[in-house]
């Protein structure tokens, strides 16, 4: 008999707060398809529940809050994305197509590249521990934070800065992220789950259905969808096709395996 494997992603009320927990802190929180329907499901689930007020979004472990995509899972052959196509249209990590009315709180506990980073730039507040890191590596491996990451980072921060980021893939620290005003609070690793409930609770303590609104007006949020994405979320579908389809798009990560500098052929 085989062992049941444990969920990918777990859920957890506390009072008027959900806290959904990636939970493969052995591959770095990285994003599979099971993680994917977790947090998707996850935020229906907070949207559609009248006494949910807000949701907090971490990775378990201390060593990273999400590592992005699965990339050992894609070279196995597997899916990133669920086949539900509804459950598809929620985006990367049932995620960052996914606005719901309930504020986000991402708790970054870690490393929170790429993806991960995303999953930042996706949510409404972020607090981070000391040890966190933000970035989005992509173009070092020959592909494109294709997320919402590319626009997402220079809606969020000053133009010049969102282009170091994006261009130079390198990245930053928790405290610069906060100078810049991406996160909110750098508390220590032992604080962070803390700070975070604290934070919700001054949220949750508020009318909710004012909260909701007012999330909805800032954000553009109208039948589960922000029309002012679209255009955004059109060209990184061109775009996409054309970069993940090319000869340095899979230089890039045959380089990154063979620990390597990789060849660019700009084609």
């Amino acid at each position: 008999m085989t062992d049941t494997p444990p969920p990918a992603v777990l859920a957890e009320r506390r009072g008027h707060v959900l806290i959904l927990t990636i939970n493969r802190p052995e591959a770095r929180n990285a994003v599979n398809a099971a993680v994917h329907v977790g947090l998707g499901e996850g935020l229906e689930q907070a949207d559609t529940d009248p006494d949910i007020r807000v949701v907090i979004v971490t990775g378990a472990g201390d060593q990273a809050f999400c590592a992005g995509a699965d990339l050992k899972a894609v070279a196995r052959g597997e899916r990133l994305e669920p086949e539900d196509k509804a459950q598809r249209a929620w985006g990367f990590a049932g995620f960052v197509r996914h606005p719901i009315s309930k504020p986000i709180i991402a708790a970054v506990n870690g490393f929170a590249l790429g993806g991960g980073t995303e999953l930042a730039l996706a949510s409404d507040i972020v607090i981070a521990a000391d040890t966190a890191q933000f970035g989005l590596p992509e173009v070092k491996r020959g592909i494109i934070a294709a997320a919402g990451g590319a626009f997402r980072i220079a809606q969020q921060l000053p133009e010049k800065v969102a282009m170091e980021i994006l261009l130079t893939g390198e990245p930053i620290t928790a405290q610069r992220a906060l100078d810049l005003g991406f996160v909110n609070r750098v508390v220590s690793q032992s604080e962070l789950m803390d700070a975070a409930i604290d934070f919700a609770g001054r949220i949750a303590i508020n009318a909710p259905l004012a909260v909701q609104a007012s999330k909805r007006i800032a954000k553009g949020i109208a039948e589960g969808r922000i029309a002012t994405d679209d255009a955004f979320w059109e060209a990184n579908k061109q775009e996409t096709r054309l970069v993940f389809t090319s000869a340095d798009a899979r230089e890039g990560p045959r380089a990154f395996a063979e620990k390597r500098e990789p060849v660019w052929q700009a084609r």
